[in-house]
């Protein structure tokens, strides 16, 4: 082969990739205005037609081999693309399967809401605790892992009467329309599920996003006085202001010392990668119609959280992260977790209210944790009626992970507070003492 024929040859190649980026650039954009309409299919129709107008244009006064060349990018763009528009899982709602320790009820809530529901009653060998304890689990809209459950059941056999609810939702939780999932809704939630459980005011422990829904119910008098004893174990940001706070995190987590996740990844399927990344910038709501939310839900796997669950442990631990969840029981729903991660974004400072509550509240906060310290903190100052502080050595966010005794000092620590008793931990940082807690980096 001569050099300008390689060359012309190199140049109509260079020219048919350029025409494959933009035919797929131009479909992504189409994506975005079109709202991924019809599962991406009305944009997909239109990059075609466009494709096909180009390459007659183009094969215009050829040969008939000729002409057919302008179409090969066309093609290859089409099927590129047209795979963003094809499930690759159900899009009807696949219900994770029953845990075999613990039974699965269904409470139809007063607000509309219908969750899935775990009882783990008190040990026939303990002294029964007279407040039912309610455990509002992380995510936020999620199933409650077996490394949570295991807890519970710790506590349980110290005598507590604890329930446990998925957000609607997650888990085995009902879905709910889009645009239903708030922060407000999930606090409307909490109050409407001590109500259906009818044992009065109840302790609640609420971990990492079930400690931002805590916290804001003790914002509101009427909610706050359902709650009995209230634990905010590693919360994330309360409110809108408290979101725009860039600060500082604990001591080094895992992240990016721990071993890469491994398995299968929605995010590694052409559909998932676009939608939920087009939904994780902002360019997709998360009610899109590129995907429906029953299809997000159960395309996710665990592999696609990456490095958020080291993120929960200790630079220490980096090499003995447990598992945390079964691949049967994990259930995430993505969108609709950030939707109501932006409601609380949106939302005003709750820090008036907080201020008012009388509910006795307890706050804890890891070594390692991944979270902002100032979103703790914050919480600690305006939270007045926030009796101790307990700072939680030598533990990540997920505080009680099975690991050494940590969830046995984390259930001493809970139970202290419950009860009243002295904690075995050190009230530290007090409200006092925030700005010297952060100036130390702690």
């Amino acid at each position: 082969m001569s050099l300008p024929v390689a060359i012309r040859l190199l140049g109509r190649l260079i020219l048919a990739l350029l025409a494959v980026v933009g035919l797929a650039g131009l479909f992504l954009a189409l994506v975005v205005v079109t709202d991924g309409a019809r599962s991406g299919l009305a944009a997909w129709l239109t990059v075609l037609g466009a494709g096909i107008i180009a390459a007659l244009w183009r094969g215009r006064g050829r040969t008939w081999p000729g002409r057919l060349w302008p179409f090969v990018p066309v093609v290859a763009a089409a099927a590129l693309t047209a795979s963003v528009c094809v499930p690759t899982v159900p899009t009807t709602r696949q219900y994770p399967p029953d845990l075999p320790f613990v039974a699965t009820g269904h409470w139809s809530l007063s607000t509309g809401s219908r969750v899935a529901v775990y009882h783990y009653p008190p040990a026939a060998d303990a002294s029964r605790r007279p407040t039912p304890l309610v455990y509002l689990h992380g995510g936020p809209v999620r199933s409650i892992s077996v490394l949570d459950h295991r807890f519970l059941r710790l506590l349980a056999g110290q005598g507590y009467d604890v329930y446990a609810y998925e957000h609607p939702g997650g888990g085995r939780s009902d879905l709910l329309p889009m645009e239903q999932y708030t922060i407000s809704r999930s606090v409307r939630d909490l109050a409407a599920f001590i109500d259906r459980l009818d044992k009065g005011p109840a302790d609640v422990l609420g971990f990492s996003a079930g400690a931002i829904v805590l916290t804001r119910a003790l914002a509101i008098p009427d909610t706050a006085a359902r709650v009995h004893r209230a634990i905010i174990a590693e919360p994330g940001p309360m409110d809108g202001p408290t979101a725009l706070i860039n600060g500082q995190q604990g001591r080094p987590s895992a992240r990016g010392l721990a071993p890469a996740p491994t398995g299968g990844r929605a995010t590694h399927v052409p559909r998932y990668a676009v939608a939920l990344g087009l939904i994780q910038l902002g360019l997709l709501p998360p009610e899109t119609g590129l995907i429906t939310q029953a299809e997000g839900v159960n395309a996710f796997k665990a592999a696609d959280l990456g490095s958020d669950t080291a993120s929960a442990y200790c630079a220490r631990d980096a090499g003995r992260i447990p598992t945390e969840d079964t691949a049967e029981n994990l259930s995430f729903n993505a969108a609709a977790s950030l939707r109501i991660q932006q409601t609380i974004k949106d939302s005003p400072s709750i820090v008036p209210g907080l201020s008012r509550s009388r509910t006795p509240a307890m706050l804890m906060i890891a070594e390692c944790s991944s979270q902002t310290r100032q979103w703790q903190t914050s919480i600690l100052a305006a939270g007045s009626a926030i009796e101790r502080t307990q700072y939680m050595p030598g533990v990540g966010h997920r505080m009680w992970n099975g690991l050494d005794d940590n969830n046995e000092r984390a259930a001493a620590v809970i139970t202290a507070f419950l009860q009243g008793e002295p904690s075995p931990l050190p009230n530290y940082p007090t409200r006092t003492g925030i700005s010297a807690f952060l100036r130390d980096h702690r």
